[in-house]
């Protein structure tokens, strides 16, 4: 077995390359001309995950797309080859962010070729899911409206079918994300014109290489993964049906087991961490690992959480070997 030492190193050598790959001068350094406006006005968070964690040349050119307009920032970046999946934290007001959602949905749409992709994460559109958060001075209303202005844009002006999912959501069916995106981008393609439930909310009835964009309005998520010290699966797999909302398990959780790294990785979105802790759901794991005679080795953070999801608990007893303040929203919002 890898020992939790061991596995850190290799861990913080992805993290280096990712900081190489995007130019830490850039990613975390640059900065708006007129910062000190954006962070007095209104605020949105925003979160898009893109389907190419590999390509470093796609993920630079998504990044200088974002980066064009000199409104928005970047706050926290990364990537996994497993999943073949990149995904950044931005900010900027709302009328920045209309503006720079549709700078970086063209250029993925140009890049990514979802007929050809590979990866263990669901998926099924090269600019996968883009969701708002309300950060400051913003309600939940205003980015419920900013995703169906931006999603209509897309549709009409990027010719692509789009599900507003989550808080936007206009139909049941569209709520979840994971059943907008079962079966993945295959799946989607071939039913997307012949199944009602499957029809997006603006855009052709067809899917393209490009596939699919979801974006919705939703609350703050915490995307959380845990990874064993077996290599086997489908222990992962049992594990995140025990625990999981949708199987009777712990409220406000998605969980699933996938292989990454040569790993086993419980794949989490704690969808309301008041509710559902983060030292909740690694018991949780620590106690279903144990029947299976495999421990937690590493856990990693995708994204970002605000200060009060570790209350009561620390990066060290989560097993985050790879967490540092700036990880922190608040840190940011100074």
């Amino acid at each position: 077995m890898e020992t939790a030492l061991a596995l850190l190193h290799s861990r913080q050598t992805r993290a280096v390359f990712c900081v190489a790959l995007l130019g830490i001068e850039q990613l975390h350094r640059k900065k708006p001309q007129d910062r000190e406006k954006i962070m007095n006005d209104k605020l949105i968070e925003c979160v898009p995950n893109f389907s190419e964690g590999r390509d470093s040349r796609v993920i630079e050119a998504i990044r200088d797309s974002i980066l064009d307009g000199g409104d928005c920032e970047i706050w926290d970046y990364s990537a996994d080859a497993d999943h073949n999946r990149s995904v950044f934290t931005l900010a900027a007001s709302p009328e920045a962010m209309k503006e720079t959602v549709l700078r970086f949905t063209k250029k993925a749409a140009e890049l990514i070729d979802m007929r050809e992709h590979t990866g263990v994460h669901p998926c099924i559109g090269a600019a996968d899911v883009i969701p708002f958060i309300p950060l400051r001075n913003t309600s939940m209303e205003e980015c419920i409206d900013l995703s169906e202005i931006v999603g209509l844009r897309i549709a009409n002006e990027l010719e692509l079918p789009v599900y507003l999912y989550a808080r936007s959501a206009k139909r049941p069916e569209h709520l979840r994300l994971a059943d907008i995106r079962r079966g993945g981008y295959a799946a989607l393609r071939r039913e997307i014109g012949q199944i009602p439930g499957r029809a997006p909310d603006y855009g052709p009835l067809s899917l393209g290489s490009a596939g699919g964009v979801s974006i919705g309005a939703r609350d703050f998520l915490i995307a959380f993964n845990v990874y064993l010290d077996t290599d086997d699966v489908s222990d992962a797999k049992q594990i995140a049906r025990k625990i999981r909302t949708s199987s009777g398990g712990l409220p406000f959780l998605q969980a699933i087991g996938l292989p990454v790294n040569g790993r086993a990785q419980v794949s989490m979105n704690l969808l309301n961490y008041r509710v559902t802790s983060m030292k909740t759901v690694f018991q949780a794991i620590e106690q279903e690992a144990q029947k299976l005679g495999v421990l937690p080795v590493s856990s990693e953070l995708i994204g970002m959480l605000p200060r009060a999801a570790l209350e009561g608990t620390s990066a060290e007893e989560l097993l985050l070997y790879d967490f540092d303040s700036s990880r922190i929203l608040e840190t940011h919002m100074a």
